[in-house]
């Protein structure tokens, strides 16, 4: 595939995990096939779709009527929009909700929305009944291209984020591009990290292909769908060597140690700090830590933070709203880290654009008076 192939045609990409296999289908007008591919994939079932009450207002009766005409009986149950519904709370009224539905094990969850419909459904679908299946169709760019493949589902505690869930593999993921039209500049830009992300890892010629075309993943059309399809074929590779993140696939945390401490730092106030927008922020503080680690030079931060700031995202602590960041209150939230062994601080760091490596035993001294040097800066 290419950039410039046909917009409308879709893109399968295998995630392959012998028995716990399953495809990610990718592109505009997916949605309407919801119901065939659903029928196709888990026939007689049942549907529940877990969503939010901005994508049900949005959506909802698209999907529905995708299920109606595929013959599956469906209801929905939709959580507030935001971080803050991935609770214990939010997760009980799911799991009620799917057992007052009368869902049975062979029946199916339907996780529509963003990173945390997709989260919160996955977990509750892996906990109820022992086990039901369950069905992503994300309908954010950062849901797309990362948190709706490779079965990290969960919810966040008020100890740091993420920190309750287990690993989950959906059945089929559609991943519809024409959704994105309804997010706003700021969603997009959040998930639009995660898509540069993948460049940073180990794909330096697609950070240079972002850098080139990121004003067209944005429009739309047919680079985006390949924007899309390069980054879930990039993840769906790190999934398939290391599904349970003991090795190779702690390097798609590039960034979120820093991420995750900050939007903890910030109560999860979407208002002030989205998780896209944490995680870049936390790109260019994992490079420019890695410069003064001596791990590499300083254009490689400095590209970076030229890139983010071209699309609009923050790229310093400073630049969150309210920025009242305590470095003590950061090194709390990093030590909860889920990448930590027995207190050992662990970190993707960098030798340049597309060189990440996972680094152990990080000073914690090292990093706390990096942390007090970057917010002392102005």
């Amino acid at each position: 595939m290419s950039a410039t192939d046909g917009a409308d045609d879709f893109e399968t990409i295998r995630v392959d995990l012998d028995e716990r296999s399953y495809d990610i289908v990718i592109g505009a007008g997916v949605l309407a096939q919801a119901g065939t591919r659903i029928a196709e994939l888990l026939p007689s079932s049942r549907a529940i779709i877990i969503t939010d009450e901005t994508v049900n207002s949005h959506h909802g009766d698209a999907l529905r009527v995708s299920l109606d005409s595929a013959g599956i009986a469906q209801s929905t149950f939709a959580v507030p929009a935001g971080e803050k519904s991935k609770s214990y709370d939010t997760l009980q009224s799911v799991c009620e909700a799917v057992l007052e539905a009368g869902m049975e094990r062979g029946d199916v969850l339907i996780a529509f929305g963003g990173g945390v419909v997709g989260d919160l459904a996955g977990f509750a679908a892996g906990v109820v009944r022992r086990g039901m299946p369950f069905v992503q169709i994300p309908t954010s760019l950062l849901a797309q291209v990362d948190s709706s493949v490779g079965g990290k589902t969960g919810i966040n505690s008020p100890k740091g984020k993420n920190l309750v869930g287990l690993f989950n593999q959906p059945a089929l993921v559609l991943a519809d591009t024409a959704l994105l039209d309804t997010l706003s500049e700021r969603e997009m830009r959040a998930g639009y990290a995660e898509v540069a992300k993948y460049g940073l890892i180990d794909q330096p010629e697609f950070f240079s292909w972002l850098e080139k075309n990121h004003a067209a993943v944005f429009a739309g059309g047919a680079a985006r769908r390949y924007a899309v399809a390069t980054s879930c074929r990039a993840k769906a590779d790190v999934v398939k060597a290391d599904e349970r993140e003991n090795g190779a696939r702690a390097l798609l945390n590039l960034g979120h140690t820093f991420g995750h401490a900050l939007e903890a730092s910030v109560g999860y106030d979407a208002t002030r700090l989205v998780h896209g927008e944490g995680v870049a922020i936390g790109m260019v503080l994992a490079h420019e830590f890695s410069h003064r680690m001596n791990h590499c030079g300083p254009e490689a931060a400095e590209r970076v933070v030229a890139h983010l700031k071209d699309v609009g995202l923050p790229t310093r602590m400073q630049d969150v709203a309210g920025a009242d960041f305590d470095p003590d209150t950061l090194m709390n939230a990093i030590a909860q880290d889920k990448k930590v062994q027995r207190g050992a601080l662990t970190f993707i760091l960098t030798r340049g654009i597309g060189q990440s490596f996972v680094s152990k035993d990080v000073p914690r001294d090292a990093v706390a008076a990096f942390l007090r040097d970057k917010l002392a800066a102005r």
